[in-house]
């Protein structure tokens, strides 16, 4: 894979900032509109936003012809489809025989092209080193438009050990990302009686935290805990980070959860505030709930 070729659409440094969906009816009020429906929710997200998670990619596979077309008119050239790969092809399957489904995959999306940002390879917690052959065919004929980035869970890759050696010397060698999945701020208290905390601390693997840039795009998932304060004690490390990834002319896509995702937007505004201030970024635009509301 070219990092070269998927770095030159991004050109100018910069952070991509997303969420990991753009429909959610808790965000209306805020992020959107307190009332509609969900059919201009793409764009509203878009106009603050410019990137975003595509998990529905890993549960449903391809998504239809008319919502690809869909998706291409509502966002702009700027913004940023992070989708993953279908669970059928990562875990299914284990990356084996799957060159004519994942380019029949990338076909589908062919019309946001210029709109995809890095691809998220979101591999099995029992995928580990002695799987790791599959990964290098897989990443051999990536295409060298599409930025790549893979996310490990197998227990192995986080011991600072050959496995790992192995893993991170294969990602630099094609330019692929390592996805960096932080859920510290997560995993700070116990989950008590909050059912969003429990269940999140349920679904997410605690991995510890292993900061490392293999490619051009830096790929950040930040799971953030119901409580402001903590999340923002547990970024604070990132902000220097960030800064220093831009300034070498880097692209990371930093992804912001919390434990209900009730509350993401504004959390998302407000970690992107400090990384701005610090980056010399522009700020975010005010959020379309927000303007409608102030009319009235």
């Amino acid at each position: 894979m070219s990092a070269s070729a998927a770095a030159s659409r991004d050109a100018t440094p910069r952070l991509h900032l997303g969420l990991p969906m753009w429909a959610n009816p808790d965000w209306r009020g805020g992020l959107y509109p307190p009332h509609g429906g969900g059919e201009g929710h793409l764009g509203d997200y878009a106009r603050v936003f410019s990137a975003v998670e595509g998990n529905t990619t890993f549960y449903s596979g391809a998504p239809r012809p008319e919502t690809v077309a869909a998706w291409a008119r509502q966002a702009p050239s700027g913004f940023r489809f992070c989708f993953k790969l279908p669970a059928a092809l990562t875990h299914d399957r284990r990356l084996a025989g799957i060159e004519d489904d994942l380019d029949a995959f990338l076909a589908a999306l062919a019309p946001l092209h210029d709109r995809l940002g890095p691809m998220m390879v979101q591999l099995p917690r029992d995928f580990g080193a002695a799987e790791l052959v599959r990964l290098e065919a897989l990443l051999s004929r990536w295409p060298g438009w599409l930025p790549c980035a893979v996310e490990v869970r197998h227990s192995e890759f986080f011991h600072k050990g050959s496995a790992e050696a192995a893993l991170n010397r294969l990602l630099i060698t094609h330019g692929a990302n390592r996805v960096m999945l932080d859920v510290r701020p997560l995993f700070s208290t116990p989950a008590g009686g909050h059912p969003g905390l429990r269940q999140a601390q349920h679904e997410k693997p605690k991995r510890p935290l292993h900061v490392l840039s293999t490619g051009s795009f830096p790929v950040i998932r930040f799971i953030g805990h119901v409580d402001e304060a903590t999340n923002i004690r547990y970024f604070a490390p990132w902000i220097e980070r960030l800064a220093l990834w831009i300034k070498q002319g880097k692209t990371p896509c930093l992804f912001v959860h919390t434990a209900d995702n009730r509350r993401a937007p504004e959390l998302a505004r407000r970690l992107h505030a400090a990384v701005a201030e610090r980056a010399g970024l522009p700020a975010l635009p005010a959020f379309p709930g927000e303007c409608q509301a102030a009319l009235f």
